[in-house]
């Protein structure tokens, strides 16, 4: 499966979470710190659903970076 995350600067670490399973998060002390957190979250996460008969989400998020032009003066 592939989740769509979300990665955050925070004034310390970055963030992310998976908007298709509450309550999943990780930090780390960079960018692919948190990546590498927040796969193996996911993996515990979904195992953890499993484990308590609860159904796993199926990846429904996705993502897209625009580029805002600076408004007119």
């Amino acid at each position: 499966m592939r989740y769509t995350i979300v990665i955050e600067r925070a004034p310390a670490n970055f963030a992310a979470y998976v908007p298709d399973l509450p309550g999943c998060v990780a930090t780390g002390d960079t960018r692919e710190d948190a990546v590498r957190e927040i796969r193996q979250a996911i993996r515990y996460h979904i195992e953890s659903l499993r484990e308590h008969g609860e159904p796993v989400p199926e990846p429904q998020c996705t993502a897209t970076v625009v580029d805002v032009a600076e408004a007119a003066e």
